[in-house]
């Protein structure tokens, strides 16, 4: 009688449900990357503001030194419109300013900033390839920053003052600031 053996070859490969698990942990994966990614370059970004609010900032206090090293400015002129005791003998604005392009005073901040100019950075040279020139790339300041200056008396040190800038900006929905502090004093 002849015996008649079934032998069942072993089925190699991938079953659909190994299958199906590898397709999730692979997209887990990918798409991580793409947040890692996407984080990296929301970083980048901020980076930049963050480095045009300094830069703009001390720009800012710079000028206010330059106005009391020329004379351009009384020492009682260097406050806020409001000053010491609500007098109207200060220059710079109160709260929060958009940026503009200074006025013919050359000071940021104040009554008499370009309010048709906003003020921009250059970011690099037009098609001339000549930076400096009326062509370059700039990016517009207007609604991405804000600066604030506050200028207040510093209390029993007559002669000197306390000067703080705010800049206030926002990348996609995270809002940031950027406060520089300074001291200027009545001599130079």
């Amino acid at each position: 009688m002849a015996h008649h053996s079934k032998h069942r070859k072993a089925q190699s490969g991938f079953t659909l449900l190994e299958a199906l698990i590898a397709i999730v942990i692979m997209s887990v994966g990918i798409l991580s990357l793409a947040a890692v990614y996407a984080q990296g370059i929301q970083v980048a970004n901020l980076t930049q503001l963050d480095y045009i609010a300094e830069k703009k900032a001390e720009q800012a206090l710079e000028t206010v030194f330059a106005a009391r090293d020329s004379k351009l400015l009384a020492w009682t002129n260097i406050r806020n419109v409001t000053g010491a005791g609500g007098a109207n003998d200060g220059v710079f604005l109160v709260g929060a300013q958009q940026l503009l392009a200074a006025g013919p005073d050359g000071l940021y901040g104040t009554g008499d900033d370009l309010v048709g100019s906003p003020d921009v950075v250059i970011m690099g040279p037009g098609p001339d390839k000549i930076l400096g020139t009326a062509d370059d790339v700039v990016m517009s300041l207007q609604g991405v920053m804000t600066r604030t200056i506050v200028i207040v008396d510093v209390p029993g040190s007559p002669g000197l003052r306390q000067i703080t800038i705010t800049m206030n900006y926002r990348s996609g929905a995270m809002a940031r600031q950027y406060t520089l502090v300074s001291y200027i004093s009545q001599f130079s």
